[in-house]
């Protein structure tokens, strides 16, 4: 075998696995597309539905968007702990927990603040009723879960400079990467777990 031939073997070995390799994410990709209701039911839970349904009702916020929330924040855990310190399921900060339970009228005390976050009925309260604030406040869902994440102060200023619409219209706008992220699978997860209404 000369040189040139062993080449030639290596050049169609090199698109034999490249061909399988683009045949294999394929199937990948379109077995994702197409996962079976079941499996989506797996992977989009619907933990603490109690407390999801008791706060959804109360203060008037679609359960499915909550579940969302849930998810991007915490995916389900409750001794969750984000790097800027928020806390439990919902992944509340303390001075935004206080805040909210003052509205409430809840009395907690600082210290134990923290263990009182990873309380599954305390933080779902909490962050449902700061969802429907927050609702209530801009009228609509996509501008909402925006200030969930960056804060009100931020969004009203991206508002007042028009960096992004008051009608949530351009959300692809918005100017912090992790925000833009966190909004879009936000919604793209509240429509899945509309769609998974049983």
């Amino acid at each position: 075998m000369t040189g040139r031939e062993s080449f030639e073997i290596v050049i169609i070995d090199k698109k034999i696995i490249v061909i399988l390799l683009m045949i294999i994410i394929t199937s990948i990709v379109l077995a994702i597309i197409n996962v079976p209701v079941r499996v989506q039911k797996i992977i989009y839970k619907k933990e603490y539905s109690e407390y999801v349904i008791k706060y959804a009702s109360q203060y008037n916020v679609d359960e499915n968007l909550i579940y969302a929330v849930i998810k991007a924040e915490s995916n389900f855990n409750p001794e969750a702990r984000s790097n800027k310190n928020a806390i439990g399921l919902m992944q509340l900060i303390e001075s935004t927990a206080k805040d909210i339970a003052r509205r409430l009228d809840i009395q907690v005390i600082d210290e134990k603040l923290e263990n009182k976050l990873k309380e599954i009925d305390f933080n779902i309260n909490l962050g449902t009723k700061y969802l429907a604030i927050l609702i209530e406040r801009y009228k609509n869902i996509e501008i909402a879960i925006t200030a969930y994440n960056a804060g009100i102060g931020t969004v009203d200023n991206w508002i007042e400079k028009e960096i992004i619409k008051e009608d949530g219209s351009d959300i692809e706008n918005i100017p912090y990467k992790e925000t833009n992220n966190y909004v879009r699978k936000i919604l793209r997860d509240y429509k899945i777990y509309s769609n998974l209404q049983s």
